[in-house]
């Protein structure tokens, strides 16, 4: 195959683009509403929604993108796929737990633990692949 991400990864860049969209749109609206132009001014609201849209940049795309060189080099779909639905479980329980408290919370403490074994789960598919282990 001759795609960096081919169908199988495809799907969960899609709702992880809809989701990174969606927190996107939260921040301005947040900004709209506060009329904070920069930073948090110390809105409570508006802190939350920028923290959760940085978490997710900080978490989403670069497990995506090693999950997708994992499958174009050969790892089993099965991990492809279980690793394609735990991240989307994962930052959909970051972004929701962030929007709602920038405190602990079982689901941010799910979503930063699941999304940071599910980078090194790919990474080690992606490097297993890459030497003829499927």
């Amino acid at each position: 195959m001759n795609s960096i991400i081919s169908l199988n990864t495809a799907p969960y860049a899609a709702v992880l683009g809809l989701l990174g969209a969606a927190l996107t749109v939260n921040v301005i609206a947040n900004r709209v509403r506060s009329g904070i132009d920069a930073g948090d001014g110390g809105v409570a609201k508006l802190a939350q929604a920028i923290r959760a849209h940085a978490n997710f940049v900080e978490q989403g795309p670069l497990a995506l993108i090693v999950l997708g060189l994992a499958e174009v080099s050969g790892a089993r779909m099965l991990i492809v796929n279980v690793l394609g639905v735990a991240l989307i479980a994962a930052r959909l329980a970051s972004a929701y737990a962030l929007n709602h408290s920038l405190a602990q919370s079982p689901l941010r403490q799910f979503g930063g633990g699941v999304s940071v074994l599910i980078l090194a789960a790919a990474s080690i598919a992606l490097l297993l692949a890459l030497s003829g282990v499927r």
